[in-house]
């Protein structure tokens, strides 16, 4: 008997990436700037506790609190764990410690990396002190990293600090960014390879009778597994949809433009996608719309409007 060869096991890398904006308050611009000028400050708390990274707000009694003080660069090791292999972005490109650091002065521990040989090298309760960044512009990456050293720890306590700089840092932008690897499993597979034939594959559920598009090989009502597979559209119906103002990083469209949930001919669940072939302004809920495929597509470019009539509110109200 002649063995059913096993379908192709999908994979694609992904990455999520977008930069996060966000303004400072008079601590955390305090903190940033000073960085950049090679000073470390932290903030005290009503009891007298110092906190590095200072925060606006006592994690204990929620009091606000501004009480800015200078701590050293020079601090003690409070526990550790060996990086073997850095990550892109990571402090140091070769292996090295991440390393919660007590600074002299403060109460509190600061979360870095330690440039050491090996983790053989590395204890709780040694001493260390910041390497600065050759260029420094108000940011955590100001420190370069933390290095052993082999001074006493400083005797002399936090001294206050007013917080003033010339040319202070008031925002900062963070690059947030998630790599993986995505498989989709076999009802999303099926979907898939439908879509590279230019069709639409949804699965029904056994119990509800509902067909979800895209499947997600169980109904996520019932919790039962779903096997049959039903096509839908390709025609489908506008059930809401946002106008995009931002243009997205290495997307060539040129804004505005509509992003839609789209309610396909005979499935219960709404799909998003992008909406051409009409002004903006034009893109109204009930809109019949069809998919408009590129030339090696494995995925519809956009939906355009079919010329029907609008759709009744009473047809897809369920799915909005």
């Amino acid at each position: 008997m002649a063995s059913v060869p096993s379908p192709e096991v999908l994979r694609a890398p992904l990455v999520v990436e977008f930069p996060f904006t966000r303004s400072l308050g008079p601590v955390q611009s305090a903190f940033l700037t000073g960085l950049r000028e090679r000073t470390v400050l932290g903030v005290r708390t009503g009891d007298g506790r110092t906190l590095v990274p200072p925060v606006e707000y006592d994690p204990v009694t929620a009091e606000e609190i501004r009480d800015l003080v200078e701590v050293a660069a020079t601090g003690t090791v409070t526990t550790w764990a060996w990086n073997h292999e850095p990550r892109r972005g990571q402090p140091l490109d070769t292996p090295f410690a991440w390393v919660l650091v007590r600074l002299d002065g403060a109460d509190t521990a600061l979360l870095h990396a330690l440039d050491a040989p090996g983790p053989d090298a590395v204890r709780t309760g040694m001493r260390v002190r910041v390497r600065w960044a050759a260029e420094r512009v108000g940011a955590i990456t100001d420190i370069a990293c933390f290095e052993p050293f082999e001074g006493e720890a400083a005797q002399a306590g936090t001294a206050p600090h007013t917080g003033a700089f010339d040319d202070p840092v008031t925002g900062i932008v963070a690059a947030a960014r998630l790599d993986y690897t995505y498989a989709p499993g076999r009802a999303q597979s099926a979907y898939i390879h439908a879509l590279s034939d230019r069709r639409t594959v949804g699965e029904r559920c056994p119990s509800c009778r509902k067909v979800y598009v895209p499947p997600r090989g169980a109904c996520p009502t019932c919790g039962v597994a779903t096997a049959e597979r039903v096509e839908v559209g390709p025609r489908g119906t506008v059930t809401t949809y946002c106008i995009v103002n931002i243009k997205a990083k290495n997307l060539d469209i040129e804004v505005p433009y509509v992003y839609a949930h789209i309610a396909l001919d005979g499935a219960d669940l709404a799909l998003h996608a992008r909406i051409a072939g009409i002004p903006y302004d034009e893109v109204r809920m009930g809109l019949r719309v069809e998919p408009v495929w590129t030339e090696g597509g494995r995925y519809p470019d956009h939906y355009r409007p079919t010329g029907e009539p609008d759709a009744d509110y009473d047809t897809y109200k369920e799915l909005v």
